[in-house]
């Protein structure tokens, strides 16, 4: 995979994420406004399901504002996802970016999808893909979600996700936890093999494989071995974490 992943903890589009939104930019390696050339911005609000139109309008106006060439991508349900002619304006693009909003609607409306087989092939030649909280949870292997209780152990349940980030699983607005207590927690259910990432809202990490590098406002959190390290801003993240 050429492509590059970027892994936003939320609050996207919001002040403070306009110089991890440029890095996202640059990282297409084709984002050079001064140029008269800026990177094509596909912002995608499956996940937003409560105001989709909304989410996409604020993406667009915020890479635009940045110096992007943005546009929306409305794939809302499964139909749209395997429409070969509704998405296929992915083919062109330098950025797709997927908003926050329901991880299990996106997860749903993604998995097996000809939009999904169009995103790897465009990993492949150097897309960058994007996504913020639910955009960003999809992408790992696995994906917390919430305790059952209706007739459930009150426990975190564990789903398998798309795995583009493959043995990652994302931990949205990890500015709201205790590392300590994510970390006991952790050790108590979560699946064994994969680096679990807490990334703060306004903030990503950016790359892939083995060459990850924190951005935007806040920290990442990475639980590995039954232990944390916290990184800020700038800082890359070790081989293989």
């Amino acid at each position: 995979m050429s492509g590059t992943i970027a892994l936003v903890g939320g609050d996207e589009f919001r002040v403070g994420c306009e110089e991890m939104d440029r890095e996202v930019m640059r990282a297409s390696g084709r984002h050079t406004p001064e140029r008269g050339n800026p990177a094509s911005v596909i912002v995608i609000p499956t996940a937003a399901v409560t105001g989709p139109a909304k989410a996409a309008n604020d993406g667009v106006t915020h890479f635009a504002a940045l110096g992007g060439s943005a546009s929306q991508l409305m794939v809302l349900e499964s139909s749209h996802a395997n429409d070969a002619d509704f998405v296929a304006a992915v083919s062109d693009a330098d950025v797709v970016y997927f908003t926050g909003g329901n991880p299990d609607h996106l997860l749903e409306t993604l998995r097996g999808s000809t939009l999904l087989r169009m995103l790897t092939e465009g990993l492949e030649r150097g897309l960058v893909l994007g996504g913020s909280s639910a955009g960003a949870m999809v992408m790992g292997s696995v994906m917390r979600r919430p305790p059952l209780y209706d007739g459930g152990d009150g426990k975190d349940r564990w789903v398998e996700g798309l795995g583009i980030a493959p043995d990652i699983c994302v931990l949205p607005h990890h500015e709201r936890r205790d590392p300590a207590e994510v970390s006991a927690g952790l050790r108590q259910s979560a699946p064994a093999g994969v680096v679990y990432l807490g990334i703060d809202a306004r903030t990503g990490v950016i790359g892939s494989r083995d060459n990850w590098r924190v951005s935007g406002f806040g920290k990442v959190t990475v639980y590995r071995y039954g232990d944390y390290v916290v990184y800020g801003a700038g800082e890359q993240l070790p081989p293989g974490f």
